[in-house]
Parts: C-alpha cells; structure tokens; sequence
C-alpha cells in the first residue's frame, strides 16, 4: 500500500487526532481505498492521486493557531469534503466563518437534532429527528461561513452539522467514526457513496494480490529474514511472504526466554513442520535474561530487546548469503503509537519493539507489508492465506514479550512464575469460552510482595495481576466484565499452582487512560 495505488482514493487528513487511524478504517469497511497524510502535504498529493474525497480529522489545535493552514485552493477543485471536529472547525474558520472557545465543552455523549434534509444524513436521526452522538471539543463555530446552512443543532453547538452543497463540503462536530455514535458509519458511508461517488473497490482479497505483487517486485531474487513470533502479526507476515518468494524466505524464532508457555514448541510444529517453511530456532533465553539484568526503565527494556534481536538476526544470516531484507510485522497501531506516520503533531505513547527499538544503523531492509493495515483486516488476510484460527484469533503479544509484563527488574524466576500463571489465566478463558469475546487478557507480576497465610503458615509472595481488555483495533480498549464466580475461580486456581504468587487483582482500567499493556 503506498500514494502511488491507483485505486480511487479517500484522503483522510491527520491534525493529530487519536481517532485518524480510526476514520481511515471506517472509510475501507465500506470497502473504499483510504490513506493517510499530514496536513502540509495535502495539496501536494492531492494533484498526483485519483482521489474522490477529502476527510479532515479531528485534532487537539485550536483553529485560530496560525500553524495550522490549509490552502483555499483545495476547497475550489470540487473534491468532496467532510471535516469532522477540528475538521470542520477550520473548515469553517478557512472559508470566513468563526470560531472561538466555548462557554460549555462537550466530551461525551450529546444529543444532536435535526434543523434540515441533507444527502449527508440520510438514515442518521430516527423518528425523532434526534440521534446520540460523541462529542470531544473546547471550540465551537459561532458563525457560519458564507453559503453554508446548519443541518443539525445540539444543546451547546448551533452548527453541529453544516452543509455547502455546491462546493460539496460538510462538516460535523462530533465523531462519527466512533461506535459510541449512533448510526455515525451512515455518515461515513453516505459521505463516500453518495457524495463522493465511488465504488467498492477495497477488499482483504484484493489487497492479499497487490501485497504479493509488491513484495515479488520489491525483493527479487534477494533472501528474506522474517522475524517470527508466533503471534498473528509475524505468522501472517511469514505465511504471505512465502506464498511471494517461496526458498528465499528464512525465519528466524528466537526463544528470548520471555515468551508464553509452550510457545516455542507450538511455533516450531506449525511453520516448520506443518507449513514446511525454513526455520532457524535460536535459544537465546540466557543472553536476553543477563542482558535485561537490572533494567527497571521500560523504554530501556524495549531498545534493549530491540537491539539484541538485530544482533541476533545479524549473527544468524552471515549463514546465508545475499540476505538483504528483513521482515516484520509492524501495523498502523504500532506506527502511531511510536511515531506520527503521518508526521502530524500527535504525540509519542511508546516505543515498540518492531518500531522504535531498531538501531539506526542496521544491515537489513526492513519490509514491514502489514504496516498501514489495522488488526482485523490483518485477521481477515490470515484467513485468505489459509491460517489456522487458532493463530488468526490468538490475543495480541507485545514483541519485548513477558518482560514488559514484569514491571522492574525482570528474573528468571520471576518469567518462571509468570507464564505459569498467565498459561493458567488463558486456559480458563477458553475452558469457560470467553477467550473469544475478548480482545486481549494476560496475566501480570507486580514488582511488590504482599503478605499472606496459607494454611497455619505466613507467605510473603507476589502480586499477580489479571488484565482482559475488549477493543476494535487497539486504539482504544475497555476492560471486560468478569462475573464473581469467574474471578473467584481462577484467583484460587492461580494460588493455588503458581508458587510465588498470593494475592491475584485485576485491572478494570480503559484505554486512554493507560495503554494495554503496563510498560
């Protein structure tokens, strides 16, 4: 996927919102081609692309910051235009209208009600002519650029939703691209079908064909080093490059000795005996373990882990020749985690292990074909490349593995407790069939002892934290609702087999606040 695709395209503009990533994916549900670009390149792009509509995200700017311009020639090449929050904020400060702070903020649920028909909204409001929207901003337009009419009010927003239907452009004040908006993909799908006026044109099975297309173009007859984990990321990344290249794909498993249980031996049974791929095995669970040696900060952990895998990869392909690309299963949420892919001002969260934890100086390639794709359609090209569901529907795992899981300073000892405890956790999910209702679970050891009393004797052991999360894409996650006989259950079964382990709690945090995993 790259701005050179000819497909039509729907250009959505980052302003820095957290929710850019999400109105991308909304807009290739309704199978329409998306991508992303900074504000400042917009103009540029938009004279060398087929592209049929503009979104503006949302953004934390106040539009009156003279930072942030757009050129008033993108509203003159009738290109259709949705602007969603700070989107349509600046779409109504770019073309005369005002916008100022106002007196009552909206963050959360609002009601909107209709004032006029518009194509935009199209079964959007119900009998009422209401619907429940979610609102997120400071600012508000308190007068309407000239030939533009108000399509929608709520309480604390006069011009909620505003229309120009001769220069095709729109602009709404809430999000419709988040599910706490009521019937918000019928913005998003009018906006494409009806306004813009493209076919589907997008689709996982189409986008298999086009990735393996490029990763022939891109390699060649080189050799391909594929850093495989096991988790869906690297097994769908491995599994698409050798249908591309087929003997010239190598992959490396490195056992860091901060995997899941079992982990190492399920790997090796499916890509190297099942799928008859090339696979080194690398046992480097004491080299990651002294070298994580009294490391409590979880940015140094990461580079650390980073850079050791490199190394380890440099190491093994000097038993080959003419390897020049490496392989990984970076996506958009590792991206804008990371660093703006876009080069918007949204600021950094944390490294990742694929992303912000290489050295500068490598002597690899890096081919990362999975990096503008979200989760799901990374699940659903799993399933075109024939993988089994037990790999397409296996929970996210960070790439620093269990350390990250370990806040302080990571043991052996403490790794031997943990996946023993997380291997409990796991498996009673899926013994009471809940593992598939849930986006992500793990189990934690907290860096602090607690006392406690097992028969007539004092314990003085750890904390082992419980964590299940439901979510989309990773971009935003709520804590799952456990029931009491549940939890009971597994915190008796945890310590009552885990040795180092007394006191089991449970995160009922969302994301934001916190991210998903804890370092």
């Amino acid at each position: 996927m790259s701005l050179s695709s000819n497909l039509e395209t729907v250009l959505v503009v980052d302003f820095g919102s957290q929710f850019t990533q999400l109105i991308a994916r909304r807009v290739r549900e309704a199978g329409i081609y998306s991508e992303i670009i900074k504000h400042n390149n917009l103009y540029k792009l938009i004279r060398l692309k087929n592209v049929k509509g503009i979104i503006f995200s949302g953004g934390p700017f106040n539009v009156n910051n003279k930072l942030i311009k757009i050129k008033k020639k993108i509203y003159n090449l009738d290109i259709p235009i949705l602007g969603i929050c700070f989107g349509h904020q600046i779409i109504s400060k770019s073309l005369g209208g005002k916008v100022k702070e106002s007196k009552f903020r909206e963050f959360g649920n609002a009601l909107v009600k209709e004032k006029s028909k518009s194509i935009l909204t199209k079964n959007f409001f119900n009998k009422k002519k209401t619907n429940n929207v979610w609102m997120s901003h400071a600012d508000v337009v308190y007068k309407l650029p000239k030939d533009f009419k108000i399509i929608a009010s709520s309480k604390n927003s006069k011009y909620a939703i505003i229309e120009n239907t001769k220069k095709k452009i729109y602009g709404v004040q809430f999000h419709p691209e988040v599910s706490h908006t009521t019937k918000g993909l019928n913005i998003i799908n009018n906006f494409v079908y009806s306004i813009c006026k493209i076919k589907k044109n997008w689709s996982i099975k189409d986008q298999k064909k086009t990735l393996i297309k490029e990763i022939k173009k891109e390699v060649g007859n080189h050799k391909v080093l594929c850093a495989l984990s096991g988790g869906v990321d690297s097994s769908v990344v491995a599994k698409l490059i050798h249908q591309s290249i087929k003997n010239n794909l190598i992959c490396i498993f490195v056992n860091t000795g901060l995997l899941r249980k079992y982990e190492e031996i399920d790997v090796v049974n499916t890509f190297k005996k099942k799928f008859k791929i090339n696979l080194i095995y690398v046992d480097a669970k004491k080299l990651f373990l002294s070298k994580l040696k009294n490391i409590n900060d979880p940015e140094k952990k990461r580079k650390v882990i980073g850079n050791l895998f490199i190394k380890v990869f440099e190491k093994k392909s000097k038993l080959f020749k003419n390897i020049k690309y490496l392989a990984q299963g970076t996506l958009y949420p590792d991206l804008i985690e990371s660093k703006s892919v876009t080069g918007s001002p949204t600021s950094k969260i944390k490294s990742h292990h694929n992303v912000g934890g290489l050295p500068k100086k490598m002597k690899f390639k890096l081919i990362e074909p999975l990096k503008y794709l979200f989760k799901d359609e990374v699940r659903k090209l799993g399933a075109e490349l024939s993988l089994s569901k037990n790999v397409i529907f296996r929970h996210p795992f960070p790439g620093p593995g269990l350390a990250i899981r370990i806040p302080g300073n990571v043991t052996e000892e403490k790794v031997r407790i943990l996946k023993e405890a997380d291997y409990l956790f796991i498996n009673h999910l899926k013994l009471n069939k809940l593992y598939d209702k849930i986006w992500q679970a793990y189990a934690a050891l907290m860096p602090v002892k607690t006392v406690g009393v097992m028969g007539d004797n004092r314990t003085y052991e750890y904390m082992c934290l419980l964590r299940a999360i439901t979510s989309e894409d990773g971009m935003t996650a709520d804590f799952f609702n456990f029931d009491k006989k549940f939890l009971q259950s597994i915190s008796n079964k945890i310590i009552n087999n885990v040795k180092g382990i007394n006191r089991v709690v449970l995160d009922v945090t969302s994301k934001p606040p916190s991210t998903i995993e804890l370092e």
